[in-house]
């Protein structure tokens, strides 16, 4: 027998680095997918694009520490995944999250979603020294969620297209994007306290939008939201050609998402094939999607 579980990648619509300083944020679940199946097996193999090996740290880091951590008998892994790696839309999250949902019901650990994402963020943790559990928790839960409360939103109905600058933004990078917006706090903090509350405000005005669909106004407060993150400095010069591209092709509005320094934007539109060729006509990868409110399922 074999069990393949599915798990969604995530964007962001508002919050990105304010959400560390305890500003709310936005999340929402998108219908890219990691698939990941498991069967029982004489070794513990894993097999992904990347290559096949039994448990390893190096090349397999997340799916080695989930099998790791379950106390699986050995096992044979398959990995596919349409969200592309190191792009800030929870990659790692997805994978880890399907992984650990496949050997539990291949094995019958009796594990529920709540644990699932628990130990995912712990596995992220661990692997990256620091993590949110926000991947994780809307990895597993799918939908539109509002962090740290974790209420429930409604499903957006508009379109939408992440453009990829193809140059990842690795956990290094990440982690040296958070502590050079913490120095800039520190160095002005009369300046930049006040940017990181109007980016927390844009999240609970964005409720309201979302549960009106005035996905107008929530365009235009990703616009304004892009621009303090560029501000911060975590925007570059790609992630900006791509937002102002989708923005001229009609998108109600773009703005980069994740922690920036490369990886993807993200725009909102109900002119999705328009947008993704003004996206690859500006150098990215357009790739056109939905919003889901499927999380971690058996396929």
């Amino acid at each position: 027998m074999t069990t393949t579980c599915s798990a969604p990648g995530k964007i962001y619509l508002f919050g990105e680095h304010a959400v560390v300083y305890g500003e709310p944020a936005l999340a929402c679940a998108v219908e890219l997918r990691t698939r990941v199946s498991a069967r029982s097996s004489n070794d513990t193999t894993i097999k992904s694009g990347i290559g096949t090996t039994g448990l390893d740290f190096e090349v397999h880091p997340y799916v080695s520490s989930a099998i790791k951590k379950l106390g699986s008998p050995t096992v044979e892994i398959k990995i596919s995944s349409d969200i592309p790696v190191g792009s800030g839309l929870g990659s790692s999250a997805a994978v880890t999250v399907a992984t650990l949902a496949a050997i539990n019901i291949e094995f019958g650990l009796g594990y529920g979603n709540e644990d699932i994402a628990r130990i995912g963020h712990e596995i992220e943790k661990e692997v990256q020294g620091a993590a949110s559990p926000t991947d994780t928790f809307v990895s597993t839960f799918g939908g539109v969620v509002e962090i740290p409360s974790r209420k429930r939103l409604n499903l957006l109905e508009c379109g939408i297209v992440i453009g990829n600058t193809n140059k990842g933004a690795s956990p290094k990078k990440t982690a040296k994007l958070v502590k050079q917006v913490a120095q800039l706090k520190e160095e002005y903090p009369d300046s930049i306290n006040p940017i990181i509350k109007i980016i927390g405000s844009f999240a609970r005005h964005g409720k309201e939008m979302i549960s009106e669909k005035n996905y107008n106004s929530l365009g235009k407060l990703m616009n304004v939201n892009h621009g303090l993150l560029d501000a911060l400095g975590v925007c570059t010069i790609e992630l900006s050609a791509l937002v102002y591209a989708a923005r001229n092709a009609g998108a109600y509005g773009a703005k980069l998402t994740g922690a920036g320094g490369g990886g993807c934007m993200v725009a909102l539109t109900d002119s999705p094939r328009e947008v993704a060729d003004a996206i690859e006509k500006a150098g990215g990868q357009a790739i056109i999607t939905r919003f889901t409110s499927e999380g971690v399922i058996k396929e």
